[in-house]
């Protein structure tokens, strides 16, 4: 090497960086939430065992009136009042959801003024009403009217105007939930309007008609219960007809209680179904 040359030596490469721990990634604590469902499964436990345990409900009696004859044939009265009901109501609903989009003034009138009027009067005073009709006119077409309207057309007749009033909105809800283009690309495609109803509105309407149906239907179910104020012999007054005899209250409005939920149970899983058959293609994927 020569004299002058500057020497010069490599820098030593950094010593390596002391490798970084891995970060550990530990699950959010949620002590509270876990607190209160703790409390809220002790407090559900004990008062399940306080029904349970309870000999004032008399459960003996309950599983000896459950299945009895007179409390069935209440049950029976109930599941065909509110079938007809929610049958009449919906077609009389339907025909007033379309007075109330069509585009005649009148018929549109006609359709809000029933909604108005039936929403508006409370269904016990509707009944009462009904079941004194004799009072207002004692004959209709040349019939006596006591003999024409009974207990069982009263309630038939009273629940279905009720009905009708909210089946009305929520058949008319669903079809303006249907998007009007697609209506309009029917018409351009030549399909007559009974194909477009068919085809295309109703299908796209029971998706926001099922679930407020479904919950009328529920609702009917259980309002079926108010008809016992004019002696129809549903559920609820064979119920009360049995303990009027032996003064067995309690156990008496249990056995209804359980028949009505278990009957409004079954209606929600039915429900669910309906919701999930119409939802189809409709549902989003995470």
């Amino acid at each position: 090497m020569s004299i002058g040359t500057a020497v010069t030596e490599a820098p030593a490469p950094p010593e390596p960086e002391p490798a970084e721990e891995a970060l550990r990634i530990l699950p959010q604590r949620r002590l509270g939430q876990w607190t209160a469902a703790a409390v809220v499964l002790v407090l559900l436990a004990l008062a399940l065992t306080s029904v349970v345990r309870n000999k004032a409900f008399q459960w003996d009696v309950v599983a000896d009136y459950f299945t009895s004859a007179s409390v069935l044939r209440g049950l029976w009265l109930t599941l065909w009042l509110t079938a007809v009901v929610m049958a009449l109501g919906f077609a009389l609903g339907t025909l007033l959801a379309v007075f109330r989009l069509s585009g005649n003034p009148v018929l549109r009138a006609v359709s809000w003024g029933y909604v108005w009027l039936f929403r508006s009067i409370p269904i016990l005073v509707q009944l009462l009403l009904w079941f004194n009709i004799g009072a207002l006119y004692p004959r209709i077409l040349g019939v006596r009217t006591v003999d024409l309207f009974g207990p069982v057309t009263v309630a038939i007749v009273g629940l279905t105007l009720h009905e009708a009033a909210y089946a009305a909105e929520v058949v008319r809800g669903g079809i303006l939930s249907v998007d009007r283009g697609q209506i309009e690309a029917a018409q351009a495609l030549g399909l007559s309007r009974l194909r477009r109803w068919r085809r295309i509105v109703l299908p796209q309407a029971m998706r926001s008609i099922v679930p407020p149906a479904g919950n009328m239907l529920i609702g009917t179910l259980k309002g079926t219960s108010i008809v016992s104020v004019i002696a129809v012999q549903d559920l609820l007054y064979s119920a009360q007809l049995i303990y009027h005899q032996t003064y067995q209250v309690i156990p008496l409005l249990m056995v209804a209680t359980i028949w009505y939920t278990v009957v409004t149970s079954v209606l929600g899983v039915a429900q669910y179904s309906v919701e999930k058959h119409y939802a189809r293609g409709s549902e989003r994927t995470r």
